[in-house]
């Protein structure tokens, strides 16, 4: 790192605080967690791209490519039921969701079961939110202390403090338009690594040569996700991926809220078709990435040797700080702290707009002042949280990302059953829908505890089915003595440009990917 590296970086930084200073004007809480629902689909789409590629994603998917043990392109079965879950939100659930007018998700919840399940969901999000969130701003903090030899507390402090600056100040506004420009960044960032990759390499026809043709494979019909090689099979991948994005991106806080804040519903849906049509490719830029400098580090040198098969995740910022001219490595840890900071700006919005609007404003009649105040609290509050979380959680942090994408699965697939229960099971009622949250849950801890060949992809799905029938037997058992439930009228929007667009994209990106090792040159390798 030399003096270039460190301004480019101020100066990204000090950028992001003139951000949110000059975003700072907010009059009511539809401004400031909804940006007065006016932004347009390109930034909101840039907005949600930029959280989901992250920091993980930026160091973790290069590193799980070209790597890790075991690793490979088959990292791309993450991305199959992207397409197929954007085209289910836009038929299915948004219509519904967007015209309800609400702030918070669970608001909807409470107008179709009552307060109790508002209230459990929104607590859920918000605890596991926290935890992860913090968790999330460790591990990247430790990376980066390896690239810019800045002491571990010095990196949470700056990662945290910045984003809950702008995000204080700018409110939804500033997440949005910082997270469009951080995907900008990133996108920078990914160039700059497989050009210089290339370069240190010889050339893209030496890289053909040197890479691993056992990393080249993407698709494993074979491996259903039961068993002891339980792993990323395309079925798991696939049907519990579908119940996995429809329901982080639909029944979560954190990414529901972008949506909710566009200018109207065309704009939603125009959102979730760029969404879904962006991920994969910039996922497979990510791939790629990590199997050039796999194959670099698979050399030895220097660089190859700061690279130990037990710390694959060092792959990308070791890359950064042996193989970068001054002024690149400034950018690539800019664009690292991008990632980082899309995420965590991210997650403090929703959080405090989850705690506001669900546990301080439900019910009262709160002044513009007097909701503002609540909300800058709020997300002081959640800032403060997140960051002491960091430093009380890192000791044990390594060990966790897995295991908190786990407890991922075992809540998405219950919680995306209560909401499509909300919109489009008008006989579910409220005990029968807390009960059969519950039961949910208790299924997978279960599965996770005593079942552990079953692949954990499949919890989404486990979750979701037993949810539905425990609340659908409670319902029924219940009906003689339970209390009239309004009901939401199911809204559809059959747009089927956008659905025909999004399954033939499915379809393109799963041929993409079984030909990846032909494509590379690869291919009698890969069929041996």
């Amino acid at each position: 790192m030399t003096l270039i590296d460190y301004a480019v970086i101020g100066l990204y930084l000090g950028g992001f605080l003139w951000l949110g200073y000059r975003l700072r004007s907010h009059d009511s809480g539809a401004q400031y967690f909804l940006g007065d629902r006016s932004f347009g689909w390109f930034v909101l789409a840039l907005s949600a791209a930029a959280t989901q590629l992250s920091s993980a994603s930026f160091i973790s998917a290069p590193a799980f490519a070209g790597a890790k043990a075991g690793g490979g392109l088959i990292w791309l079965t993450y991305e199959f039921a992207v397409p197929l879950a954007m085209a289910f939100l836009i038929v299915c659930f948004f219509p519904t969701l967007y015209n309800a007018g609400v702030v918070s998700i669970y608001g909807f919840l409470e107008r179709r079961f009552g307060p109790s399940t508002r209230l459990l969901l929104s607590l859920v999000f918000q605890l596991s939110r926290a935890f992860a969130t913090s968790v999330m701003i460790y591990a990247v903090a430790l990376i980066l202390t390896h690239a810019m030899g800045m002491p571990l507390w010095l990196t949470i402090l700056v990662i945290g403090l910045v984003t809950l600056i702008y995000c204080y100040q700018g409110g939804m506004k500033a997440v949005v338009y910082g997270d469009a420009i951080q995907m900008g960044l990133l996108t920078i960032g990914i160039g700059v690594c497989v050009w210089i990759g290339l370069m240190r390499l010889g050339g893209w026809q030496a890289f053909i040569a040197g890479v691993d043709p056992a990393r080249l494979t993407a698709v494993d019909f074979t491996n259903w996700g039961i068993g002891q090689e339980a792993g990323f099979g395309f079925w798991p991948m696939l049907v519990g991926g579908l119940f996995l994005y429809v329901s982080y991106y639909g029944a979560d806080q954190s990414q529901a809220q972008r949506l909710l804040s566009a200018r109207d519903l065309p704009t939603v849906r125009r959102t979730l078709l760029a969404n879904g049509l962006l991920r994969s490719p910039v996922t497979l830029c990510y791939c790629l990435m990590g199997l050039i400098l796999g194959t670099l580090a698979a050399r030895g040198g220097a660089f190859g040797s700061e690279v130990p098969a037990t710390q694959p995740d060092l792959l990308v910022p070791m890359f950064i700080r042996s193989e970068l001219p001054a002024g690149l490595t400034g950018l690539l840890i800019v664009a690292i702290f991008s990632a980082a900071m899309s995420s965590v700006s991210s997650a403090i919005n929703s959080l405090s707009a989850a705690s506001v609007e669900d546990l301080i404003a439900r019910g009262r009649e709160l002044s513009n002042r007097r909701y503002m105040q609540a909300s800058h609290l709020a997300t002081l509050f959640w800032g403060v949280v997140c960051l002491a979380l960091a430093f009380v959680t890192g000791h044990i942090a390594p060990t966790l990302i897995e295991a908190i994408n786990k407890i991922g699965s075992v809540f998405f697939g219950p919680i995306l059953a209560i909401f499509v229960a909300a919109i489009m099971m008008p006989r579910i009622e409220t005990r029968g829908a807390n009960a059969g949250l519950a039961s949910g849950v208790l299924l997978n801890l279960g599965l996770w505890l005593f079942v552990p060949h079953l692949f954990w992809f499949w919890w989404n799905v486990t979750g979701a089915l037993a949810t539905w029938m425990v609340a659908a037997l409670v319902s029924t058992a219940m009906r003689r003595q339970r209390r009239a439930v309004p009901t939401a009228k199911l809204q559809l929007d059959l747009h089927w440009p956008s659905v025909a667009l999004l399954t033939g994209f499915f379809i393109l990106i799963l041929t993409v990917s079984i030909a990846m090792p032909w494509l590379l040159g690869h291919g009698e390798s890969a069929a041996l």
